[in-house]
Formats: C-alpha cells, structure tokens, sequence
C-alpha cells in the first residue's frame, strides 16, 4: 500500500486551501470529483494522479472545473452510466452536468490561475426541490433516478431521464445526512439525526414516468432504530455504504454501548449484531469496495469444467470520521486490516473506490486529497464482475446492458418499434387537447392501436359484432393493428368546440378577456376499481402510458363505496344549505346543529328540497302494513336433503316483472328485484322500446278452498303496453328469461318452459331434479342453474346441449366442506351468467371468477384475490382494458344482448376487485406478500406473479374466444417479457404465432365427432390454421415484434422474424406481405 498526495490536488485558496466536502471516481476509472467549500466541482485525472511523481507527465491534470452554486458543495456524484454528474450545495440546488464531446470554446477565467479546462462539462439541470442544504446524493445502479437528502428532513426523488420530481418522501423527523443505493436496484436506504436508517424499496420507473404515475412507488420499507438510539448529533455526514454482493448495509454513526461503531446491517431481516468497533470518535462516512475477492488467487479452469464448489468470497471496507483516522476491514478478518492515524488535521468527509477496487480517495475538511494505492494481494485476489452479478441474481437484480445491434435489419425494427411508440404518445396528447381524430383509436402503450370502446366486443372486430367469437367487419384496421395512415373521422362538435374557445368575455372595468375552456373527463372509461378508490382521475380514459405497470390498489384499507351522507351525499354533496324557515332567526338553524355536534354527535337533518332542517320526530306507522312481495317460500325437493350442495331457492312471488330495453337490464332472475334495469343505463326513458314479460302466481286460495287445487300461473308478453301473447302454467312460476330468440321460465316443481317470441311452445317442460334457482339466456343459449348446484346448458334452436349436467360443487370449495361432519357454509354465488357460446361464467362471493370448459369438462379459475395482491397488473386504469368491454347497439337487432357477452375478464376482474374491497378480505394476504418481498427468496415475487397473471388472462381468452381481449393481453405480454429480457418465453411465443409450439401434426385436427363448441379450431397455440383465437397469426405476430424490436438483447431472436414479415423494408412493402 502507498499513499499518493500531489501538492497541486487541492482545492487552493488565497491564504488556505478549502474544505474538500466530497469527491466520487466515475464509472470508467479515468475521473475524480471533488466538491468544496470554494463553491467549484473539480474533475481530476485519476491517470496523472497515479503518475504524479513522473515528471514527464504532460497531459492535463485538472480536466474541468464548474461553479454553478452560489455556495458550499456537500456532495457530487456520477450517475452509473458516466453519462451525468450530479452536485449539491447549501444554496438547496441540485446541479445536473453532461460532458459535452465538442471541444471547450473558452480558456481559464480571466484573473485566475485555473489551468484551462480540457473537457467541456455544461450544466444539463437545475433542480430546485429541498428547502435547506443538500446533504448527500445518490444514483440508482440503473440510472433510472436520482435522490437527494437535506436538511429539510426530506428525501427527494427524481427522475433519471427527464430530471421530473417523481416524488418528496417526509417521513424523516430530523436532518437527512446520507444515502446509499441497494446494488441489486430494489432499496436504497437514508440516514437521519432522527438516529434512525430508513430502507425504501421503489421499481425503477421508465423513461417518461411522472409523480402521477411514481404515486405508489418508493414504499417505506422498514425503519432501523437500535444500532443509533445515543448516537451523536454533533457529525456532519451519516453516509452509509451497501456491500457489493447486496447482502450488508455498513451504517455510519452507530453505537454499541458508549463506544462509537459501524453498524452491518443485514438484509431482508433488516437487523444485525455485527460492530465494526474501533474509532475513538464518531464514524462518518463508510464505503465498500465495488468489487468481491477471494483469499486465493482465481485459476480459470476448462470452459467446460465444473468446480466442486465456488472460492469464498470477502468484501472490503473503509471508515473513517471525526478521529481524523482511516480503518479498512475485510469480512473474514475480525480486525482491520489497514489502521491509519491522523490521516488529516480535521475531519475525514468521504471516501470514494475506484471500479477496480485497488484505489481509495479520501477528502478532508482541510483540504487533503489522497489516494492509497493497494497491492494486488493486500486486499485479496479480486473476482470477475460475473461473480458480483451472481450474488446479485439471488435478490432479482436484472443488470442488462444496451445490447449490440443485430445488424440493419435490427436498427431498422428498433426505429419502427419506436416510432409506433411515439405516434401512441402523439395520440394520446392529442386527445388531451382535444383533437377530434385521436378519439377515434387509443393506443395501449406500445404504439399498436386498438379498437375504442364503440366498437369493442368480444371477438368482434367491428362496431356492429355483437357476437362471441363472430366478426362483423366494419371499419377494419389495417394488418398488424397499425393504419399505414390516421383514420380522419368528422367530429360534428368541431366546430362548436372552436368557437367556445374564442368566446369573448367583458369584465365589469369594460375589458375584453377570452374565457378559459375547460378540458371535461366526463367521457372517461369505466375502471374496474370503485371510482372512490383511484388514486387520480384519467382525462378521456386515457392516462400516461408508462412501460412499467402501475399498482394503484390498497387492500390494506378499508372500503366504503359511498361516502358519508348516503346516496344523496354522492348525487348532491355534502355542501347544502340550510332552510330558511319563517319566524326562525338566520343563522339559528346553524348554531343548533353546530351546538348539537359540539360532543361529537351527528345532528340528525332532513334533505328537503329548500334544504337541510333538523328533523322532526314522526310517529310510528298504524294500520294496514304493506304486504311483502312474496307469498310464500317454495316447496323444498326432499332431493335437497341428501344433496352435498344447497343453493337457496327463491320464494314464490305473486307478481314477476322484467322489463327488456335498450340497454338490456341486468338479468334480475336471482330472485333479487322485480324489472330492475342496467344501472349504466344513461338513454332517456322515452328512446327506449320496452318488452315486458309477467308472471302472475296465485295469490289467494283456489275457488274450491282446498290447498291442493292450485289456480294456474299466468305468462303474459307485451310490447309497449300491448299484449303480444298469454299462457298458462299449472305450477307457480320462479323465475323469468328471455330475448329475441325464444322466452322461458321456470316452475316451483323444477320443470322449465320455452316459448317462441310469438308464444308458441317450442320444446316440452324440462323436468329438472330440483328447483331452480337461476334462469339465464344468451342468444339461442339458456342457462338453469338447480337448487343441488347442478348447471344446464341447452341450445334452444337444435334441442342440444354442449355437454352434460355439471356441479357447481367444485368451485365451491365441496372438497374441504365435505370434510367436516355437518353443513358448513361455502362461497355465495352472486351471479352466473353465459355467454354467445354457451359458456358458463359463475362468480362467487370470495371475489373468484370462474368459466366451463366443454371441450375439457372442467372449471378454470380466471380471476382471483391471488392476482389483485400480488400481480403488478393488476392495474385497471388501462384505457386498453377499461375499453374492453360492451358496447351501446347500434340498431334494434341488438336489443337483448348481454353485458357479459364482451369484455368477460375485465368483468370479472371487477367483481373480484368489489368483493374484496367490500368484504374485506384481501388485508391479511396483503400483509402476507407484503413481508415476503423482504425475504430472501422472493426477490423476484412481484415479476414473476406479475407474468403469471398475464398468461393467465391470455389463457383465459382462448379458451373463451375472447378476441380484442387477447390481442390487448398478449401485446401487454409481449412488452413485459421484453422488459424482463426473458429469452426463453420471447421465443417460444414467437414459434407459437408463428405456426404452432409443437409443430403441425397432421392427427392434431379434431375429430368431426367432437363436442367441442363452434369455431374451437384456432382456440389453441398450436393449431394448424392461419387463425389464432379470431385474428390472422401474422397480425399478431407483426405486433408482437414491433413491441420487442427496441430491445436489443432480444434482437438476435427477433430480426429473423421481422425479415420473414418483411418489416424491415419500407412500409407499403410491409403491407402487401401483411396482406397477402
């Protein structure tokens, strides 16, 4: 070891060189920075620093020097790309700098004695956020963000790439004095004078990330208090260090008793017992060295060799503080192997390692700046990078490089890839500025367009396909989901629009002002979270795209879907005036109520139409009560009595009313409500045509006064008020369906009528084993669920069925209840529905979704609470999503359709969000995750649940034939394996769309005798058509490939596609290989 102190490595004053607060080696080796209370940052050659006693040396040694602040510099750091440098001053600035490669235009400053500058380093940023000095900095090991502490007590994120304040963390009580970063990009951890260490785990945001879209990142992790609680106040730093292989934390300024030490904190746990003890006064600044070593040297063996087992590797690192004195520890040593005394006349301010770990600067509050220069075996033998990345890959840190271009044709697909991106931002600004031909097509983020809620439906393509799995073509998009052209639609409000912009306005002194217009939200997409729950609005359903997925859900928190006040509140307000009653002083109303909450009581006042008054006592109702509108409960199967399942039947009403229109209702035959109507609804009463179908059961006993001669049930349709047709049926009547196809209901003694629009029978009463207790129709389909829990599924129009009874019992958790000796109870199913392909969907009342398979004979779960605590996308303020469901009919021909007939997993990820909020059951699972993500092991929890969800909804999609739903799905699956570089997916979906993941196989087509539904063919990856779940495999494919052709690890994998679809020619040539 050999210490290195050029005489001209000083930060040099009239009479006395100034205090050295700082300094940091860049990236590459080849630079130090010092900062100093002369208000300049220095960058110095490390190459003439370590030649400083060649006195033939002549390249320059001071390569810049900068002074931007109007004060003293505390820190300056280089960002772990090379590309910035970053400073913080007393004056609460933070200065961002770039080295620009054109040579520097002036020479030394005039009446100084600065050498000229041989870089030419400009200012890049300003950033003004903190309120007091700046006390430390700190780049993420991606580069992704920058964060800077003060004495404000305030932590301050910002971004990496566009330099935006992301976001202020304050939960500091006390001056913040240092920062460190987790190596493996998942934490970074402050050190306050509120003697406490705060760790706080953040997902590097992307490029164009904002504050709205960072909402819920940079998550206070955990809060370490014990190593500090009588550390000293009196220290000027508290900066702490994280060991190279991420597993240790060396904090500053702790104490083990009424000895001064450093505190290794360890990871995941959060706690340690290790000291590092040794320093006669307080330790300020620790620093370990960037790179691991073994204690023997490193024999690289045959490529193909196996080692029995991997050297043991150590750390290394460096102290020092207000004892002027300099200790450098190594991890399998229990004392410090180097001990340096007076090292400086004041206290030592920062350490900083050069990359290779064999070189330590050291600053002073005197002004020293020394390099100690160690041996190759002094330390250790150091180990290749591969190892540190190994250690690192344990905690999920994915460190990837730029990547090299796959030659032209890669460059080619990188510039398309990004230029769908950017037409995808263009579209969304315009539609926040009000641009009539963006609301035409939205994008999901990845410049790929899809269809917009007007013409959304599952598995059609146009605005009028009503149909699952059936495409209407209207106004199609063009191949690969991108218009070679903007589709120019005439908006009829343009105009309007324009002059309400102009309008002129006088104000009372006579001026002339334009009133401001403002920019309304009131066409924003439905969320499948409760409005009362998002984090912030989205402007026309379209928020910032970000690469990175947002989690906007707190399960932790209670729910309460409408807000104090009740419903008048959420219609009105809580704001209302009071009365003004006559005889009653102003303002007395007022001071009673305000007298009566004085205690904490709630006055009790009455919404009137002239206002809120107190009030008043009423007495309880006397004489006839209403009768209830039910007139008995039905007569129980004795079948139910052997039966492992139960459903509660409906009672038996005297008057059953639904009413069909445009929207068609929410199907109200769960026996719940009688002609309930879609709460979406927003047409006028007066445009709707009603059909209405009635059910009157016997409510009085029979002529002949026996119970057991029951009158008959009366069937009655009417259109507008007029009769259509009438029946009888000789059992009383449980419930009610019907659309355009056919009409249907369902008796007490489980038998199930069918009639024709017109009223003729079409089939004979379907006797059934019980009673049942859900009648629903989908087309030609009907839907009857038992009282036993058993589902039938009948096409009206053959007299088929797609498969035989099926049993609700094992999605009702029947294989624990049946366990226990007597009934328990099991999930509520709150509804059951079926869909154009006579696919059952049941969701159930622990928030889970569920679908039928046919062509297997088994349930699949499609949503669950899993997804919603664990899943990064679980984020429904996707305008692709929220898009993604049914739209208002375009003509009468769409009376009856279904809500559930479109959009199935954005709907029943909505109930799954509902019950969980409403029932709340998601906090302890929330609590669960929440601890796993500290723990070893579970570094990679949220990525890989996060996939997992997304190839869940794509296999969900399949299987329903959901086609818009699978396209979203799979571009968002595509855009997170590319971020992921997950190489082994990318290219086993690639040979997917491509033509199949096994291979075509000539005994793979089905059989002519299946029982499979209709147009199963393209319902699985490898089929052997040209069709994937509706769409052309080269359409999907196309966009597949434009989304991963800006990452360039990925590219040797995706050029050879790109060449086959020809995207890397010019685009009218694309278009005719997409279109033939």
């Amino acid at each position: 070891m050999r210490y290195i102190r050029p005489v001209w490595l000083t930060h040099s004053g009239e009479k006395k060189d100034f205090e050295v607060y700082s300094c940091h080696v860049s990236p590459d080796g080849t630079r130090l920075v010092t900062a100093a209370g002369d208000g300049h940052v220095r960058i110095w050659s490390t190459d003439a620093i370590y030649k400083a006693g060649d006195t033939t040396y002549s390249k320059p040694r001071q390569l810049a020097s900068m002074s931007y602040h109007s004060g003293t510099i505390h820190t300056v750091r280089f960002s772990s790309s090379g590309k910035f440098l970053a400073s913080g001053a007393d004056d609460k600035i933070v200065c961002v700098y770039t080295l620009d490669p054109n040579p520097p235009s002036h020479t030394a400053t005039f009446g100084t004695n600065e050498s000229p500058p041989a870089e030419n380093w400009r200012i890049f940023r300003r950033l003004i956020g903190h309120e007091n000095d700046v006390q430390d900095l700190g780049w993420s090991y991606d580069s992704s963000i920058l964060v800077s502490v003060s004495l404000d007590s305030k932590v301050v994120v910002w971004s990496g790439h566009t330099f935006e304040k992301l976001k202020t963390l304050s939960n500091h009580q006390s001056h913040v004095k240092g920062l460190t970063f987790d190596p493996a990009n998942k934490y970074f951890a402050t050190a306050s004078d509120d003697r406490t260490i705060k760790i706080w785990r953040f997902t590097s945001p992307g490029a164009n990330a904002s504050a709205h879209d960072q909402a819920n990142n940079f998550v206070l992790e955990k809060t370490i208090a014990t190593p500090f609680v009588a550390s000293p106040l009196t220290t000027y730093f508290r900066r702490c260090s994280w060991s190279p292989d991420g597993n240790h934390i060396a904090a500053a300024n702790a104490v083990n008793g009424p000895v001064s030490s450093v505190a290794i904190i360890n990871r995941g746990s959060w706690d340690g017992d290790i000291h590092l003890i040794g320093h006669e006064g307080p330790v300020e600044v620790c620093a370990f060295s960037p790179r691991l070593f073994s204690k023997q040297p490193i024999t690289k063996g045959p490529v193909d060799s196996k080692a029995p087992h991997s050297p043991h590797l150590v750390t290394v690192i460096a102290c020092a503080g207000q004892d002027k004195a300099l200790s450098v520890w190594i991890t399998s040593n229990p004392r410090p192997l180097v001990i340096t005394q007076d090292l400086a006349i004041k206290s030592i301010s920062d350490l900083a390692w050069t990359p290779d770990g064999k070189t330590l600067f050291v600053t002073s509050l005197d002004g020293t700046i020394l390099a100690m220069a160690f041996e190759t075996s002094e330390l250790g033998y150091e180990v290749s990078l591969e190892e540190n990345e190994k250690s690192l890959a344990r905690f999920g840190a994915g460190r990837r490089g730029a990547g090299i271009i796959e030659g032209t044709t890669g460059l080619i697909l990188e510039e398309r890839s990004r230029e769908g991106e950017l037409r995808g931002a263009e579209g969304r600004m315009g539609a926040l500025m009000g641009d009539s031909t963006s609301q035409s097509a939205i994008t999901n983020g990845n410049g790929t367009l899809v269809p917009t809620a007007s013409n959304l439906t599952n598995g059609a393509g146009g605005s009028q396909g009503i149909r699952n799995g059936q495409e209407v073509e209207q106004n199609a998009v063009p191949s690969g989901g991108i218009p070679s052209r903007p589709v120019q639609d005439v908006d009829p409000n343009a105009a309007k629009l324009e002059r309400l912009k102009q309008r002129v306005t006088i104000t009372k002194d006579g001026k002339k002002r334009i009133a401001p217009l403002l920019v309304s939200s009131s066409v924003a997409q439905e969320s499948s979270l409760p409005r009362a729950q998002l984090m912030a609005s989205t402007s026309n359903g379209q928020g910032a795209q970000n690469d990175q997925p947002q989690t906007i859900l707190d399960l932790s928190k209670p729910f309460d879907g409408l807000p104090r006040g009740g419903l008048a509140a959420l219609l009105l307000g809580n704001k209302r005036r009071f009365a003004n009653v006559e005889g009653v002083d102003d303002g007395h109303i007022e001071r009673r109520v305000g007298l009566g909450s004085k205690d904490g009581y709630v006055p009790i006042l009455a919404n009137t139409v002239d206002g809120l008054i107190p009030a008043q006592p009423t007495a309880g109702s006397a004489g006839q009560t209403i009768k209830p509108d039910f007139i008995r409960p039905a007569v129980i199967n004795p079948s139910l009595m052997l039966s492992q399942l139960r459903l509660a039947v409906p009672r038996v009403r005297s008057h059953i009313v639904q009413t069909f229109g445009e929207p068609t209702s929410k199907v109200a035959n769960d026996a719940q409500a009688n002609g309930s109507r879609d709460p979406d609804s927003t047409k006028p009463r007066a445009t709707q045509t009603d059909v209405m179908i009635e059910a009157r059961n016997p409510s009085q006993l029979p002529i002949t006064g026996r119970v057991q001669d029951s009158e008959p049930c009366r069937i009655t349709v009417t259109k507008q008020g007029q009769p259509v047709w009438q029946d009888y049926l000789p059992r009383s009547v449980l419930l009610i369906t019907g659309n355009k196809h056919f009409w249907s209901a369902a008796c007490e003694d489980g038998s199930v009528y069918a009639w024709t629009p017109a009223g003729r029978r079409l089939v004979n009463a379907l006797v059934l084993e019980s009673q049942p207790v859900i009648l629903e129709c989908q087309d030609q389909w009907l839907l009857c669920v038992t009282a036993v829990g058993m589902c039938y599924v009948w096409d009206i129009k053959t007299f088929s069925s797609p498969h035989p009874p099926v049993s609700l019992a094992p999605i009702l958790d029947i294989a624990v209840h049946n366990l226990q000796e007597h009934v328990t109870h099991a999930p509520a199913v709150t509804s059951a529905h079926i869909n154009s392909e006579g696919r059952i969907v049941v969701t159930l009342s622990n928030g889970d979704g569920y679908a039928y398979s046919p062509s297997m004979y088994v349930w699949q779960r499609l949503s669950e609470l899993w997804w919603a605590v664990g899943s990064q996308y679980w984020n429904t303020t996707d305008s692709s999503v929220g898009n993604l469901k049914s739209s208002p009919a375009q003509s009468g021909a769409t009376l009856f359709r279904s809500s559930v007939s479109a959009g199935i997993m954005p709907f029943l990820e909505r109930r799954t969000t509902h019950e969980t909020l409403v029932r709340g059951r998601a906090g302890f699972l929330q609590r669960l995750v929440k601890q796993l993500l500290s723990r070893e092991g579970f570094e990679g929890f949220e990525s890989n649940v996060s996939i997992a969800h997304l190839e869940n909804r794509l296999a969900a999609t399949i299987m329903l034939g959901a086609k818009d739903d699978f396209q979203v799905y799979l571009y968002m699956y595509a855009k997170r394996l590319g971020a992921e570089g997950q190489k082994a997916k990318v290219e086993e979906m690639l040979q997917s769309l491509l033509g199949g993941l096994y291979g075509a196989d000539d005994d793979s087509s089905a059989d002519e005798g299946s029982t499979a539904p209709r147009n199963a063919e393209d319902r699985s990856w490898d089929n052997t058509t040209d069709l994937l779940c509706g769409w052309q495999r080269k359409e999907l494919l196309r966009g597949v490939i434009l989304i991963l052709g800006k990452n360039r690890e990925l590219q040797r994998i995706t050029v050879p596609y790109a060449r086959i679809l020809g995207i890397s020619e010019d685009g009218e040539k694309d278009d005719e290989v997409m279109g033939s």
